[in-house]
């Protein structure tokens, strides 16, 4: 292919903002490319993880808050404004892309106003704040969910479908056929999860919804599950308690594998867990977290609700007996489950990380391979 360019990714210092960016990175430079990422303290930590890729601090605030403190905010994104364009003239990119948080925001605006190929990748079914702030400038905005709200109308001719970028063992799962479910409804895996910190909710209501069902049916389901450290004895002692086998930690290093073998995983919606639901092919009970910026879990659990992939309880609506009627019908009906994976396994494999890639060598004039990987669906251009 015609020789590599150089390409700057921008992102927040959070792994949710971070994460995407560098299984970009990692594609961008398996084709040859020079990959650089600017981000904030935070992120720094987690993108020096990457070798070849060079990772620079810049300035950057959130605008919430009152009158000084968006002052504040001004300032501190002008000075990230000015730190880019140094950056600009050092690493003179071909491309650059954003991956939101507000520390994208500087690195961002400085790159429209220069006229450069940009890009922006919104994770979630809801238009980050960041994103929103410069959407109307770049050149392509790549989502992750077939509809996104919050795009401008104006914008609808330079919107790409390409998923969210996750890590590699996830798609592995996906090579994984469904587990077997027993003849009788047993045996059936439930791997709870709360995100990296855990969910007390989670915590909470599963226990109970377990030791509140019938022996029958409680004998037919085996637990795997995430806790906070607050949380973790008292669960073990409520699952002890009902009789239930189950396998607590306060985090998984092992997440795919776990998956591998999950039938059902019940958990929060944030952006990375429903993408790598998604490329795994497993099925969940979403249980959005109600505070999340602009509800944004709730709009992607209903997107993967929309696609027959999982179901959406609201957390207020989280109860036992809610848990409990919906565990039961796994058990009656197998095929529920079944169907779900199959969906689950339907709305992934979209090779997003490749789909972004293609998108820079494109807005670059460069010829890439435009190979997505084995079942993998081609970037789409859509209405948001």
């Amino acid at each position: 292919m015609t020789a590599g360019r150089s390409i700057l990714l921008a992102a927040g210092g959070t792994g949710g903002h971070i994460f995407p960016a560098i299984a970009v990175a990692e594609e961008l430079i398996a084709r040859g490319h020079t990959v650089a990422l600017a981000t904030d303290a935070r992120g720094t930590g987690l993108g020096s993880s990457l070798a070849g890729v060079d990772v620079h601090r810049i300035s950057a605030s959130g605008v919430s808050g009152g009158l000084m403190a968006k002052v504040s905010a001004a300032v501190s994104i002008g000075v990230g404004v000015l730190q880019a364009r140094r950056l600009f003239r050092k690493l003179r990119p071909g491309c650059v892309i954003g991956f939101g948080g507000y520390p994208s925001v500087p690195t961002m605006i400085a790159a429209t106003s220069r006229g450069l190929p940009t890009i922006i990748h919104e994770q979630n079914a809801v238009l980050g704040r960041a994103n929103r702030l410069v959407s109307k400038r770049v050149t392509v905005i790549a989502t992750s969910f077939k509809e996104t709200s919050g795009i401008a109308v104006t914008s609808d001719d330079n919107v790409v479908l390409t998923g969210n970028p996750v890590r590699a063992a996830f798609s592995a799962v996906r090579q994984q056929a469904y587990p077997p479910i027993g003849p009788n409804g047993e045996g059936v895996k439930i791997l709870v999860m709360g995100g990296s910190q855990g969910a007390t909710v989670l915590s909470e209501i599963v226990p109970r919804a377990l030791k509140e069902m019938p022996e029958t049916l409680r004998r037919r389901f085996a637990i795997t599950q995430q806790c906070r450290a607050e949380d973790i004895e008292n669960v073990r002692r409520i699952y002890a308690e009902a009789g239930v086998s189950a396998d607590l930690a306060t985090f998984f290093d092992d997440v795919p594998d776990r998956m591998t073998a999950a039938h059902i995983v019940i958990t929060r919606a944030g952006a990375s867990t429903v993408a790598e639901l998604a490329e795994a092919g497993r099925p969940a009970i979403l249980v959005p977290y109600p505070h999340a910026t602009d509800d944004h879990q709730t709009a992607n659990a209903r997107a993967v609700e929309a696609t027959g992939a999982g179901w959406l309880i609201p957390q207020d609506g989280f109860t036992p007996d809610a848990l409990t009627m919906r565990l039961e019908s796994f058990v009656n009906l197998q095929n529920i489950l079944i169907d779900a994976a199959k969906c689950a396994h339907d709305f992934g494999g979209m090779s997003a990380a490749a789909g972004l890639a293609d998108q820079a060598e494109k807005l670059m004039g460069v010829a890439g391979n435009g190979d997505h990987g084995p079942g993998a669906d081609p970037v789409r251009e859509i209405a948001a």
